[in-house]
């Protein structure tokens, strides 16, 4: 019998984090099929939409009142412009989900939980959960699900203990929103190769740790190796991963917004895994020496094992704005091995507040202000609580300056 690792929190923050309520709540069984039940919540089916369910038969038509079973069933009869509406329940595949066709600009294939109901796709039953020490994994199955296909929309589905959550190839033009990548063996969600103009936006993606590598490559979020213009990142929320919250690694002279995200938690060896390899940064802008201009705005990172901002040998101009890094291990921002620049930055108790080296500049961060910096609070129990209706991170005065200050991130 083969045994997982449990997930384990460790302090404060990581038993917080440990019972958030998932953003995408809701029932997490199929709910009766009947058309009422979609007339009740308001939704209209369209001859184009396709509905799946834990009772349903891939033989069946595909209707609300005869679903199919299997999401891939789903995928494989879908058209640019169809609507999938995955029912509320649990959905274990034996092997990965492949989104490998296309919709349009004005017709993306969608992928959704119906009416907001629960639904997970876990990944436990697929090839390398986790793979060998030292293995490869084929890039085929990277991913609980994989998407090589354009103008896609995935919507309100939680992805658990794949081979990757969501892993993206040579894909672009896709939307991906209030999601949740938990818990998987390789990063959360991960894109990778010729990937331009995907939005990521209201990402909840934590827990994710890669026993082959010794939680050397597990992130809350990876765009990697390769290069694309207009990716975005915007209110997601990385905690408690292997490795990094975040890792731009050698993403090639390609810019990538980041916006109102938050990372915490995150190179803590929660698993025992043996000989730990996890980096611990909440923000990893890049590295290798391959330049890319990222902007990073309104965003926090803490009590991460490394540090908070880095450039890791990105050598690049980026832009770090109003940001705030508090109570990171090592350095809050770690700018000196680019040509970045930084405006009204905040930086607190960190090992080392700020390093900019001699290329860097900065203005109007607390370190150039100078003085204390007491916080108005340091609790984060509601900005790492349940979300708001619309999938927002709830407002809070969590790491806000005492004093009134416009310097740092405000949630």
């Amino acid at each position: 019998m083969r045994l997982k690792p449990v997930l384990r929190s460790t302090g404060v923050l990581g038993l917080l984090a440990g019972l958030l309520v998932l953003p995408c709540a809701g029932s997490a069984q199929a709910a009766p099929a009947t058309a009422d039940r979609a007339a009740e919540a308001g939704e209209q089916a369209a001859a184009t939409d396709l509905y799946v369910a834990t009772n349903g038969n891939d033989s069946n038509a595909g209707t609300l009142a005869a679903p199919l079973k299997t999401i891939q069933r789903a995928v494989d009869l879908a058209e640019a412009g169809t609507t999938i509406r995955v029912r509320g329940g649990t959905y274990a595949p034996s092997t990965n989900i492949r989104l490998l066709k296309s919709g349009t600009a004005s017709q993306p294939i969608t992928l959704r939980s119906h009416n907001d109901e629960r639904v997970i796709i876990d990944g436990e039953n697929m090839p390398y959960t986790p793979g060998a020490v030292g293995s490869s994994i084929p890039r085929a199955d990277r991913g609980a699900v994989h998407i090589e296909g354009e103008h896609w929309r995935l919507t309100g589905l939680e992805i658990i203990h794949g081979p990757y959550g969501v892993f993206g190839l040579d894909t672009s033009d896709n939307v991906f929103e209030r999601l949740v990548t938990r818990d998987n063996y390789e990063s959360g969600f991960h894109l990778q190769g010729a990937s331009s103009r995907n939005q990521i936006l209201d990402l909840d993606s934590y827990g994710n740790r890669d026993p082959r590598k010794n939680g050397e490559s597990a992130d809350g979020v990876a765009i990697k190796e390769g290069s694309g213009s207009g990716n975005v990142l915007r209110g997601a929320r990385l905690w408690n991963n292997a490795d990094d919250g975040l890792d731009f690694w050698m993403f090639d002279t390609s810019p990538i917004l980041v916006e109102n995200t938050l990372a915490w938690g995150n190179g803590f060896n929660r698993w025992n895994l043996p000989d730990y390899q996890g980096d611990g940064n909440g923000f990893k802008m890049g590295g290798n020496g391959v330049a890319s201009d990222h902007t990073v705005r309104n965003s926090m990172a803490w009590d991460n094992s490394a540090g908070g901002f880095v450039d890791n040998n990105n050598p690049g101009r980026m832009r770090i704005e109003r940001c705030t890094a508090w109570d990171n291990a090592k350095t809050g921002f770690a700018f000196n091995r680019s040509s970045s620049t930084l405006t009204k930055n905040l930086a607190v108790a960190n090992g080392t507040d700020a390093a900019l080296g001699s290329t860097s500049t900065g203005s109007g961060n607390s370190w150039n202000l100078g003085g204390s910096w007491p916080l108005t609070s340091t609790d984060a129990r509601a900005i790492t609580g349940p979300r708001t209706a619309t999938g927002a991170i709830p407002s809070s005065t969590f790491l806000r300056p005492a004093n009134g200050a416009d310097v740092g991130a405000r949630f």
